[in-house]
């Protein structure tokens, strides 16, 4: 994908090059890389880094062949794909609403993901695919009751942020109380995976996710020029042939199922689609908020914090557990610099 920044002059079709967002870009993607072959390596048996390239070319020894690819690089692969899915539906919920604190995790998209995987667990079955199927029907719902609770003649970016908050309250009130009257062993195991967890992802589910959400991951670079066109103003953009109501939809919904695709997965993990879009901005410098950066620094993200809670803590977490941590740090940030910029 070309990393590109739309200067206003997309109203009249002129795409621009920033250089330092190239820069980025690719100091992003080679950190991706060198990580993702130090993952791969790291573990109760040790893989050299040249072992692990020789092993994903097909020429290592079988031992190591199997470590590599067989047990480690569905989990490296999915740490890459969900983050970069996260990220690039954080950017387009706060492109949307203009607010950098609209995200999936805020507006209560994942809280209703695990209400949906809660009520598979206790009235259909505990295995892969029915919570998966929860998941994703209650992501999509609490999405559908936001959506009618907050649209007046269009979506306006700070109603829905106080909706989605209230929407949030309501549902993690109501997965508390279904944990506390559940099994403890059937508790233990949500508690688990609504932290968000890599542990147990397969190639096979990956690939089922990503079958669905890469094509909706494309619709979204689609709607770019539009989005660009949208900060110039509604009534420009109208003018321009764009119609922002529609193309905010389409936005939120895309967002949408990247965000239930990833959850089905590995949980709701918080945090990642919140915080990557702001930082691959500041990284960049840009105006605007890039999907590919966007998308590079949240693989980023989930590949180190996965790194971090499996081999650099002392008992091992969920991956979830060190996304939240790094939020917290993001809030601060975010608080402390927006206090001086008032000053």
């Amino acid at each position: 994908m070309t990393i590109v920044a739309l200067s206003p002059r997309l109203a009249r079709g002129g795409v621009r090059l920033r250089p330092r967002s190239v820069v980025v870009g690719a100091a992003t993607l080679a950190a991706i890389l060198t990580l993702a072959v130090l993952s791969l390596g790291w573990g109760t048996y040790p893989v050299a880094p040249d072992a692990v390239v020789r092993a994903l070319l097909g020429g290592g020894t079988p031992l190591d062949t199997t470590v590599v690819v067989g047990w480690r690089l569905p989990r490296v692969l999915a740490a890459v794909a969900l983050g970069a899915l996260l990220a690039i539906a954080g950017a387009l919920f706060q492109t949307v609403t203009r607010n950098p604190l609209a995200s999936p995790d805020i507006l209560g998209l994942s809280n209703g993901a695990f209400t949906g995987m809660l009520i598979a667990l206790v009235l259909v079955s505990p295995s892969w695919p029915a919570r998966a199927a929860g998941s994703l029907v209650g992501c999509l719902a609490a999405s559908v009751v936001i959506w009618l609770l907050s649209y007046r003649g269009g979506i306006q970016g700070f109603r829905l942020i106080v909706v989605g908050i209230g929407v949030s309250a309501m549902l993690a009130s109501l997965n508390t109380w279904m944990l506390l009257h559940v099994e403890l062993e059937t508790a233990m195991f949500a508690s688990a995976w609504g932290h968000g967890s890599l542990n147990g992802v397969t190639g096979d589910a990956l690939g089922g996710v990503l079958l669905i959400a890469a094509p909706v991951a494309l619709a979204a670079f689609a709607l770019v020029p539009a989005l660009r066109q949208l900060e110039l103003g509604d009534d420009l953009a109208t003018a321009t042939g764009v119609r922002p109501h529609l193309v905010r939809s389409l936005a939120l919904l895309i967002g949408v199922v990247l965000v239930a695709g990833a959850t089905a997965i590995a949980g709701p993990i918080a945090f990642v689609a919140l915080a990557t879009p702001q930082i691959a901005r500041r990284l960049a410098r840009s105006p605007s908020l890039s999907l590919t950066l966007s998308g590079l620094v949240g693989a980023l993200l989930l590949l180190a914090s996965d790194a971090v809670a499996q081999h650099l803590l002392p008992v091992t977490l969920p991956v979830g557990v060190v996304t939240v941590s790094v939020g917290g740090a993001y809030l601060i940030v975010m608080i402390v610099s927006e206090i001086r910029r008032r000053a």
